[in-house]
C-alpha cells in the first residue's frame, strides 16, 4: 500500500534522528504535528510542513534555529520540510489571561521579547522585510471594509506609511508573537511559531493588543491598552507611540487579511478604534 507524502516524511525523519515512537498531535492549515520518543525517554516533536506554505515556514525555521533556545522553543535539526525541535505541552499565556493573570501575561511577554531580540551573530538570511508584511494593508480597497469602518481603515494605513518613513533599527522579528504563541516550561516561557521578519522591533508586541483570543471585551478595554503599553515601553525600551501606531496597524492589517480570507473581522472592528484613540493621545 501506498504511503501519503506525509506518512513518509515521518518515516524518513524517524530513520534519520533515530526517533523510536510517534504519536500524531494535529494537523494545523500549516503542517503536521507529532510528537515522537527518543530512546523510549525523551519526547520531542516533529513538524512536517506543507508544500504550500514552505518557504514562510522555512523562514520561521532558521530564526528559530539562531535563536537557539533563548526565549523561544529548541529546534534541534531540519531536514526538507521537516523540522525537529523540542516538546512543549505547558499551557500558553493565553491561559494564563483567560484566568485573570492579565498584567502578568503582558510582563511575561515583554521578557520573552527581551530575549528574543539579545543581540547574536550571524542573522539568517532571507527574513521578509516588515514593509512587506504591511503589503496587504496598502493594497487593500477600501471599499472591501464595512462603510462605517472605512475611517478606521485610512486611520490606520496612514499611521502604517508614517511608521515606515521614519528611520528605524532593523532587528529580526518573531512576527506573531501573542499570548497563545508562548508556552510554558521548566525553561520559562517560550515563544514558537515564528514568521521570521525583520524591521522596527516596537513592531513585536503589536500582535498581542489584539490577543488572547476570545479575550474581546479585554483588548477593546482602553486601561488595558495603556497599561500593556506602559509595560513594554518601560522594560523593553520601546517609544511608547510607535508601540500604539504598530498596534493600530497591525489590527488593520489583520482585517484586510480576515476580509480576503472571508473570515470575522469583529474582534479588529473592536480593538481598532481604543488603539487609535490610544494613539493618539501618546
Amino acid at each position: 500500500m501506498n504511503q501519503s507524502p506525509v506518512e513518509t516524511a515521518l518515516s524518513r525523519a524517524m530513520i534519520r534522528w533515530s526517533l523510536t515512537k510517534s504519536t500524531p498531535v494535529t494537523e494545523t492549515p500549516r503542517s503536521w504535528i507529532f510528537r515522537v520518543e527518543q530512546n523510549g525517554r525523551n519526547f520531542a516533536a516533529l513538524k512536517i510542513l506543507k508544500p504550500d506554505v514552505s518557504e514562510e515556514e522555512g523562514r520561521g525555521a532558521r530564526l528559530l534555529q539562531w535563536y537557539g533556545g533563548d526565549g523561544a522553543a529548541t529546534m534541534f535539526d531540519m531536514h526538507g520540510d521537516t523540522i525537529f525541535m523540542e516538546w512543549l505541552d505547558g499551557k500558553t499565556l493565553g491561559d494564563a489571561v483567560r484566568a485573570g493573570h492579565d498584567e502578568e501575561a503582558t510582563i511575561a511577554i515583554a521578557t520573552v521579547v527581551g530575549n528574543l531580540h539579545r543581540p547574536r551573530p550571524d542573522a539568517p538570511e532571507g527574513l521578509m522585510p516588515l514593509r512587506q508584511r504591511f503589503q496587504a494593508l496598502f493594497d487593500t480597497d477600501v471599499r472591501a471594509w464595512p462603510h462605517t469602518a472605512r475611517d478606521l481603515y485610512a486611520r490606520a494605513s496612514g499611521i502604517a506609511l508614517k511608521l515606515f518613513d521614519k528611520p528605524a533599527a532593523q532587528v529580526p522579528l518573531h512576527g506573531d508573537l501573542h499570548h497563545d504563541n508562548i508556552l510554558s516550561s521548566d525553561r520559562g516561557w517560550l515563544a514558537i511559531d515564528p514568521k521570521g521578519l525583520i524591521g522596527d522591533p516596537a513592531y513585536e508586541v503589536a500582535n498581542a493588543f489584539r490577543n488572547p483570543q476570545g479575550a474581546t471585551n479585554l483588548a477593546a478595554d482602553p486601561r488595558r491598552i495603556a497599561q500593556m503599553a506602559d509595560i513594554f515601553a518601560a522594560r523593553l525600551g520601546f517609544n511608547r507611540k510607535r508601540i500604539l501606531g504598530y498596534a493600530a496597524a497591525h489590527s488593520g492589517l489583520s482585517v484586510c487579511w480576515d476580509l480576503a480570507a472571508g473570515n470575522p473581522i469583529t474582534t479588529d472592528l473592536a480593538v481598532l478604534p481604543p488603539l487609535l484613540a490610544a494613539y493618539d493621545r501618546a
